[in-house]
């Protein structure tokens, strides 16, 4: 049993960071009242942190190569219980999403070296198992975490999702001191900060800017010169790339019909999977008035079906990497798409169907997609490439949220306009997407709030059904993508040497172009 102590290890930080990307969603209300403000302005609460570990992954992969995988791996899961202890002592909201920064600073230390270190410990059959079980803890975390948010805020204060953080991670931190070897990649080489800087400002600015769109305007100044930074910084970061000796993102490897399906997936599948989530969770709560742990049950289905797939994975697989993750994300695709029929009477119970499938394919993806990246490189790459394929998955969870507030607020407005009986569409329908829909309907004479009840159910519904029917559509594109990219053979990663894939001044070899 000692062989499975860096996996226990692993895993157990790779669930705290995945279970606070989504644990914050049913406790956003809590917060809201807590420090007098909206929704809305609690967004970046669930993006900062997504945002800091998309844009820091790269880097953190890449360094790790370079000064040790487990040292930076101690590091992240130490910054992050720090930072969590902020979080739960944060007086007001501006410090609450700064400290969630700092958090997600240390999530991308412990994420961006969690594939290398697995790839490095387990090879075999072991490694299938070591990565069906790290899907499966990624696939829980994700989908558990409205539920243990839930919990946590209902029954004792919503302070707890991050004090709850403290002895797990120094368990971890005790763990990986006794179990988990040191490893490195390829060693003095000139960091690419500029690199770091420039995806960070893109992804950034990025995010900014639709957050920005939905929540004043599209032509407003301030929002074109964040989508115009974005494209600078994205512009400067593909030049800085191409030039580097050694960059955080080698943008040869997308010439790889295989690397570039799996990139595109991963980028797809959170937002297909898990942004909806956060939309769900503020009908359920602001519109049909469940608690925060009802809210929570409803999710918990999702988590369920992740968890068995995961688990069946490690049992029977490792399967076909395309068939895995096009089949995956097309179930993904479906339970999105199955839960977008919601009407003005529906409940959390017409979700349960679709979140099923969806948290099928979750677990079906997972497990597959981090096992296909390692098997696009050399070893000595390791840490870039699960830098990368993270990078890409957190990066369309922020995205997915800020895209999806857009899609939301939007179809809100439309309904509230077609009934007429609503003066100010635009602003109500911020008020809305902003979770004060008792406070709106408060707010009309008595003789009409029956009716602006109703609305408001059939406008949430509506919104919630169109962000839905996006995800099902991103699934089913990044499903398409797969089955025409993807040729990774069943257990490719442990075919390639050492020395594979990288001949003396980075030329490929016949074995990479293969890929």
């Amino acid at each position: 049993m000692r062989k499975w102590w860096p996996l226990a290890a692993i895993c157990l930080g790779t669930f705290m960071l995945l279970l606070d990307v989504t644990i914050v969603v049913v406790a956003l209300p809590a917060m809201a009242a807590d420090f007098g403000t909206t929704l809305s302005d609690l967004e970046w609460v669930v993006d900062v942190y997504a945002l800091a570990l998309a844009s820091l992954l790269l880097g953190v992969g890449s360094r790790a190569d370079r000064i040790g995988r487990r040292k930076v791996y101690l590091v992240g899961l130490i910054v992050f219980t720090g930072a969590s202890v902020v979080c739960a002592l944060a007086p007001n909201a501006g410090v609450l999403i700064g400290a969630r920064a700092v958090q997600g600073l240390g999530a991308a230390g412990m994420f961006g070296t969690t594939i290398a270190l697995l790839g490095m410990h387990y090879g075999g059959r072991d490694r299938g198992v070591a990565f069906a079980v790290w899907g499966a803890t990624n696939s829980v975390a994700a989908a558990a975490g409205p539920m243990v948010g839930g919990l946590l805020t209902q029954y004792l204060d919503w302070r707890w999702i991050f004090f709850v953080n403290v002895p797990v991670c120094l368990a971890a931190v005790v763990m990986t001191l006794r179990s988990v070897r040191e490893a490195k990649g390829r060693g003095g080489q000139r960091a690419d900060v500029l690199g770091v800087i420039t995806f960070t400002v893109a992804s950034g600015a990025l995010t900014f800017g639709l957050i920005r769109a939905h929540s004043e305007s599209w032509a407003a100044p301030f929002t074109l010169g964040l989508f115009g930074t974005a494209a600078v910084a994205l512009a400067l970061f593909v030049v800085v790339e191409t030039r580097h000796e050694h960059p955080v993102l080698d943008l040869s490897l997308f010439r790889r019909p295989s690397f570039t399906g799996i990139m595109i997936s991963a980028l797809f599948l959170q937002g297909a999977a898990f942004a909806y989530l956060l939309f769900e969770s503020l009908w359920m709560q602001s519109v049909l008035g469940y608690e925060p742990v009802q809210a929570g049950l409803y999710i918990l289905p999702m988590c369920a079906a992740a968890f068995v797939v995961s688990a069946l994975a490690g049992r029977f697989g490792p399967w076909p990497p395309r068939a895995a993750i096009g089949g995956g994300l097309a179930l993904i695709a479906l339970g999105s798409g199955m839960q977008a029929t919601l009407g003005a009477g529906s409940s959390g119970s017409s979700l349960a169907a679709g979140l099923v499938v969806a948290g099928l394919g979750v677990g079906l993806v997972t497990p597959s997609l981090s096992a296909a990246a390692l098997a696009t490189v050399p070893p000595e790459r390791a840490g870039m490439v699960g830098g990368a394929v993270n990078t890409f998955r957190q990066l369309g969870f922020a995205l997915g949220i800020a895209v999806f507030g857009v899609i939301f607020q939007a179809r809100i407005e439309r309904v509230l306009k077609a009934d007429g009986g609503v003066p100010d569409p635009h602003g109500t329908a911020a008020a809305l997407s902003g979770g004060q829909a008792r406070s709106i309907i408060a707010a009309f004479p008595e003789g009409e709030r029956a009716h602006m009840a109703q609305l408001v159910r059939e406008a949430f519904a509506s919104g919630l059904n169109a962000v839905l029917v996006v995800a099902a559509a991103l699934g089913a594109v990044a499903s398409l993508i797969v089955v025409a990219t993807v040729r990774v053979p069943t257990g490719g990663a442990e075919r390639r040497k050492p020395d594979a894939g990288a001949s003396p001044g980075g030329q490929e070899t016949r074995a990479d172009a293969a890929l």
